[in-house]
C-alpha cells in the first residue's frame, strides 16, 4: 500500500488545496494531510476549527484523511505514519526554489521518504491561504477560491472587522493616527 503525506497549516484550507489531495488521492492507495501547528504562528482558526473544516472539505476523498501534528519534523511525521512519499503543491517559481530546497534537507533526515511536487493548475497559482483571509477580511468575494464551508467560516470570522467598511476623505480626517 502506498500512503502519501499532503501537509500544510490549512488556515484555511483552499481550492488549491483541495485540488493537491484530490489528485494526490488518484496516485496513492492512502493520503494522509498532516494538518501542522506552530504554536509560533498565530493562526486565524484554531486547529480544531481548521481540523474540523479540513475534514468537511476532503469528506468525499475516500482514501484520504486528517491527522494533526504539532513539533518535529514533516517528513519524521511522514514516516511515522508509514508514508513513503510527500506531496508538495507548487504554484510558481518561488514555490519550487523552497520546495526543492525543502526536499532536499527532507532527504537528508529520512532519505526514506521521497517527495512529489504537483503543480497547481492555473486557475489556483494565485490562492493562497493568507490572500483569502486578507480578501474576507476587507470583505472581499472569496467564493472562487475556497470550499463553502470556509467561505462561511471566513466571513463569520471577519464579520465586524472594520477593514469591511469603506471610510472617504471626510471620514478618515476625523480618525486619531
Amino acid at each position: 500500500m502506498r500512503k502519501a503525506v499532503v501537509a500544510g497549516s490549512f488556515d484555511p484550507i483552499t481550492n488549491g488545496h483541495l485540488d493537491i489531495i484530490e489528485r494526490s488521492s488518484e496516485l496513492f492507495d492512502e493520503v494522509i494531510v498532516v494538518l501542522s501547528h506552530n504554536v509560533q504562528k498565530n493562526y486565524l482558526f484554531s486547529l480544531d476549527e481548521r481540523k474540523l473544516l479540513v475534514e468537511k472539505v476532503i469528506a468525499h476523498v475516500s482514501n484520504a484523511r486528517v491527522v494533526a501534528v504539532s513539533g518535529g519534523l514533516t517528513v519524521e511525521a511522514a514516516a511515522q505514519l508509514g508514508a513513503s512519499v510527500l506531496v508538495r503543491g507548487v504554484r510558481n517559481a518561488t514555490d519550487f526554489e523552497y520546495e526543492a530546497t525543502l526536499a532536499s534537507h527532507n532527504r537528508v533526515q529520512n532519505g526514506e521518504v521521497e517527495t512529489v511536487l504537483l503543480l497547481s493548475k492555473e486557475e489556483y497559482r494565485f490562492v493562497s491561504s493568507s490572500m483569502m483571509k486578507e480578501l474576507a477580511r476587507f470583505g472581499g468575494d472569496v467564493s472562487p477560491f475556497v470550499p463553502e464551508v470556509v467561505k462561511s467560516d471566513l466571513e463569520e470570522k471577519y464579520k465586524d472587522a472594520p477593514e469591511r467598511k469603506i471610510r472617504m476623505d471626510e471620514e478618515i480626517t476625523n480618525v486619531e493616527v
